[in-house]
C-alpha cells in the first residue's frame, strides 16, 4: 500500500489488508440508498426551514455529512450513468434521458460500481431506481445486479390530475397535491419492504451491495394526507424568489431547459398552483424519508449496522420557483446541491465537511472504504472522500462540476459558482454574499481574475451526444442552438 493509502486507513479505524482474518478485517457490506430530484430541503442541510427530515438527520449524526455535494449533470440519466461509471457527462456523451450507456461502442463494457463490487466477491441486490428507469434493458440486467426487487414507480395515482392541464404538452407526470389512498401502496413503501426483508434474509457468507432507490419526491408529487398534514398550507413558508431575476442571466441559460412540461413561476403564480408544489414536495420527502427509516431500522435489527457503509444520495437537485422556473435542467444551486451522506465502521459520526464534492466522487470512495482494488480499464474521474473523511477540514484541489450538455458547465468552488455555456458566455455568483444567486458579477470587469481562475477548471474533454441521444438534448454548432433535433427561436420562449 502507498503511505497514503496506509495514513487513510489509520485514520478511519480501518484493517489494512494482509492483516490476519478476523471479523475486524472481513470487507464492510454496503447499503446504497439512492433518491430522485431531492435538493437540500433536508432537515440537516437547512435548505428549507419546514423541511422534516429525521431519519436522514439521524443519519447524518451518525456519519459525515457533506453539505456542499454537488450532481454531474441535473437530469436523471446523464447523473446516474456518471455516478455508476465513474465518469463524466462530458467524457461518455450522455447528457440526455437515452441513451442507455451500454449501447455506446466505448462504454459497452465499462465496469460499474456494482459491477466492480460483484467481481470482488460480493453479491449485489438492487431495487427501486438506481439505473435511470430502474432496471437495466434485459439483456444487461444479469451483468449489473445479482438481483432485482420492485421497480421504481409512482404507486396510488388519482384519476385525473389534481392540477389540471399544465403547459409544455400537459405532460401527466406534472402533477402534485394529496388524495385518499395507503402508503402501503406507493411504489417507494414497496421498494422498501423488499430491501428490508433482504437485511434479514441475507446469507453471513458474503458481503452484501444493497442499493434502494426511491422515487420520489420526483413528480408526480402524490402524498397521502398523512404526510401532507405535517405542512399545513397556513403556515408554509415558499422560497425566496426575485422577479427579474433572469434579467442579468445570458438568454443561453434558457436554453438548457428550453420547452420542458415543468412549469415557469409564472404559471405556477397565475395558476395558483405554487404553494401546492411547495407544499406536496415537503409531504413528499418527508414520506419517502419514512422509507429510508424503515430501511434503517432493518439494518440495525438485522446486526449488521457496524458491518455496513451506508452512503445516501440524490441525483440532483430541484427548483421549485428559483430563478423563476421548477424542475431541474440548470446549472444552478438549487438543481445541482444534493444530500450525501456516509456512515458506518470507521467513519466518524457527527461530523460535516463543507468542502465542494461530487457524485463523481462516490466510486472511489466506496473502493477505499472496502478496501478493493481500482477499477481496470478506463480510469476513475472522480477523488476519493476518504481524506475528508479523516479530516473534513483538509485541503481539496478540485472544485465540483457540473455538466448540461456539451458545452454547458458549472464550477462550484467553496465561494464561488461559475458557469460558462456553450455560447461563451458566463455567470459568477458570490455564495458567501449571494446565495441566492441573484446578482450575476461575470457582466463586472472587476472580476476578470477570479473568472480566469475558474474558467482553468472546465473540462478538457468535451464529447458531442452519444449516437442516440435524445430527450432534453441541445447541441450548438457555434451559431444555431437546436434543442431536440429543432432549431431554437428566441422569440418562442416560455419565461
Amino acid at each position: 500500500m502507498t503511505r497514503l493509502a496506509i495514513v487513510l486507513a489509520c485514520c478511519l479505524g480501518l484493517t489494512l489488508p494482509g492483516t490476519p482474518s478476523s471479523a475486524s478485517s472481513e470487507r464492510p457490506n454496503v447499503l446504497f440508498i439512492a433518491l430522485d430530484d431531492l435538493n437540500d430541503w433536508v432537515g440537516v442541510l437547512g435548505g428549507h426551514p419546514q423541511a422534516k427530515t429525521p431519519n436522514l438527520d439521524r443519519l447524518a449524526a451518525r456519519g459525515t455529512l457533506f453539505t456542499n455535494a454537488h450532481c454531474q449533470a441535473p437530469l436523471c440519466n446523464p447523473s446516474r450513468t456518471s455516478l455508476l461509471t465513474g465518469l463524466r457527462p462530458s467524457t461518455t456523451g450522455i447528457y440526455g434521458l437515452a441513451p442507455w450507456f451500454r449501447t455506446v461502442e466505448d462504454l459497452a463494457d465499462v465496469v460499474t460500481l456494482p459491477q466492480h463490487f460483484r467481481e470482488h466477491g460480493y453479491t449485489a441486490l438492487s431495487t427501486g431506481k438506481v439505473y435511470h428507469g430502474g432496471y437495466p434493458p434485459g439483456p444487461d440486467r444479469p451483468r449489473e445486479f445479482d438481483s432485482y426487487g420492485p421497480p421504481s414507480g409512482v404507486g396510488a395515482r388519482p384519476d385525473e390530475k389534481l392540477i389540471g392541464p399544465t403547459p409544455g404538452g400537459n405532460n401527466p407526470l406534472m402533477d402534485w397535491g394529496t388524495f385518499p389512498h395507503r402508503d402501503e401502496d406507493k411504489g417507494d413503501y414497496q421498494v422498501a419492504s423488499w430491501a428490508v426483508e433482504q437485511l434479514h434474509s441475507l446469507p453471513d457468507d458474503r458481503p452484501f451491495f444493497l442499493a434502494a432507490g426511491f422515487f420520489l419526491p420526483h413528480v408526480p408529487c402524490y402524498s397521502s394526507p398523512r404526510w401532507f398534514d405535517l405542512h399545513p398550507d397556513d403556515t408554509l413558508i415558499l422560497p425566496r424568489v426575485f422577479h427579474g431575476d433572469r434579467l442579468d442571466t445570458p438568454e443561453f441559460s434558457w436554453y438548457l431547459h428550453w420547452y420542458l412540461p415543468e412549469p415557469r413561476l409564472s404559471w405556477l403564480e397565475s395558476s395558483g398552483t405554487w404553494r401546492s408544489l411547495v407544499r406536496s414536495y415537503l409531504a413528499c420527502t418527508s414520506f419517502v424519508d419514512a422509507q429510508v427509516g424503515r430501511v434503517l431500522d432493518a439494518l440495525e435489527s438485522s446486526g449488521h449496522l457496524d458491518d455496513t457503509i451506508v452512503v445516501l444520495w440524490s441525483d440532483h437537485g430541484y427548483h421549485l420557483g428559483e430563478k423563476e422556473i421548477s424542475g431541474k435542467n440548470t446549472l444552478w444551486e438549487p438543481s445541482t446541491r444534493v444530500p450525501l451522506i456516509f456512515a458506518g465502521p470507521g467513519i466518524p459520526a457527527g461530523q460535516a465537511c463543507d468542502r465542494p464534492v461530487e457524485l463523481l466522487d462516490l466510486f472511489p470512495t466506496l473502493i477505499d472504504l472496502c478496501r478493493l482494488p481500482d477499477r481496470p480499464g478506463l480510469p476513475l474521474e472522480g477523488h476519493s472522500l476518504a481524506p475528508l473523511i479523516a479530516d473534513p477540514t483538509a485541503d481539496r484541489p478540485w472544485p465540483a462540476i457540473t455538466t448540461h450538455n456539451q458545452g454547458n458547465h458549472g464550477i462550484r468552488t467553496d465561494r464561488w459558482r461559475y458557469i460558462r455555456y456553450a455560447d461563451g458566455s458566463e455567470e459568477l455568483y458570490d455564495l458567501e454574499v449571494d446565495p441566492e444567486e441573484w446578482t450575476n458579477l461575470a457582466l463586472d470587469p472587476s472580476f476578470e481574475p477570479v473568472l480566469a481562475e475558474h474558467r482553468r477548471w472546465l473540462p478538457e474533454v468535451d464529447v458531442p451526444p452519444a449516437p442516440d441521444s435524445r430527450h432534453r438534448v441541445l447541441t450548438f454548432d457555434g451559431k444555431t442552438a437546436v434543442w431536440e433535433g429543432k432549431p431554437i427561436d428566441p422569440a418562442e420562449a416560455m419565461r
